[in-house]
């Protein structure tokens, strides 16, 4: 395995592609956390449907597919946010209702105009070996900036996610940091959908750390926790996807999966020694 590791670094793509993972499985990890606490993890499963269908109609227009995409899942974030928030509609429907019609969308744009061809589908199932240079340039950038904004409000995003009332109540604007939250998501999910695609992406935000919190309490162990998770996570299932030539994002989706079962059989251990020692 080692040494299947040293030749992974010997491919320049996959260089590329593992730099722009690793730092978009951290951004996803830490707002994971974030959305997951406050029940907007499906949010995130939205914005990636919408994502798509923004990408598969610059492609049948012939422009950039990732500058056109993310004005349009930003402001497909704020929507979604209010409609959480707001509408009558229940929030899971609103998204739901959203979700499908921007992907049904997508298809029928591209099966009209230049059909289901391969960048199509690497939008949709994830495709490592589509990201080229300027791909992996402004998924570091956007990666960047997503951190450096994550780090400066950090102090605000913890507040509105455990007491947005209490948040209120002490002067903080809580919808101008859910608004920030959401789009930190929005930049997240677009640059990571041409390495995980529209159906997995929305798996980088939720499993970590849903995971972490199988032993953690603590919101600042669980940020740290789930970040380490989700980049351990990466790099394991695209060493098993070079390894095997298997999907890159459905062979990382399962490493996750295998981590979320054993973080919850250590948790359920952990409770028991726990209860154990109280008894006595």
């Amino acid at each position: 395995m080692f040494n299947a590791i040293i030749e992974m670094f010997s491919y320049q793509f996959l260089v590329r592609a593992i730099v722009g993972g690793l730092l978009v499985s951290l951004c996803a990890a830490l707002l994971g956390v974030s959305l997951v606490l406050k029940r907007y993890s499906m949010i995130g499963d939205g914005l990636s449907h919408v994502g798509f269908g923004a990408l598969a109609i610059a492609t049948a227009a012939n422009v950039a597919p990732l500058e056109f995409a993310i004005p349009i899942v930003v402001v497909a974030a704020f929507l979604l946010l209010r409609i959480s928030e707001n509408s009558k509609i229940k929030g899971d429907a609103a998204i739901a209702i959203i979700s499908t019609a921007a992907l049904a969308t997508g298809i029928m744009v591209a099966s009209m105009s230049t059909g289901l061809n391969t960048d199509i589908n690497s939008y949709l199932f994830g495709s490592i070996l589509s990201m080229s240079a300027e791909d992996v340039w402004l998924c570091i950038i956007l990666s960047v900036i997503v951190l450096c904004l994550f780090v400066i409000f950090y102090n605000k995003i913890f507040a509105v996610t455990f007491d947005e009332n209490f948040a209120k109540a002490t002067g903080t604007k809580a919808g101008v940091y859910n608004m920030i939250i959401a789009l930190l998501t929005a930049l997240t999910i677009v640059v990571g959908m041409k390495m995980m695609g529209s159906l997995l992406i929305s798996s980088l935000i939720i499993f970590p750390a849903i995971t972490s919190m199988r032993v953690c309490k603590r919101f600042k162990t669980v940020m740290i926790t789930s970040a380490i998770v989700s980049v351990v996570c990466f790099f394991v299932g695209i060493v098993i996807s070079y390894m095997y030539s298997t999907p890159t994002g459905a062979s990382i989706v399962i490493v996750n999966l295998g981590a979320l079962i054993l973080f919850s059989l250590a948790g359920f251990v952990m409770r028991q020694v726990s209860a154990r020692r109280l008894k006595t």
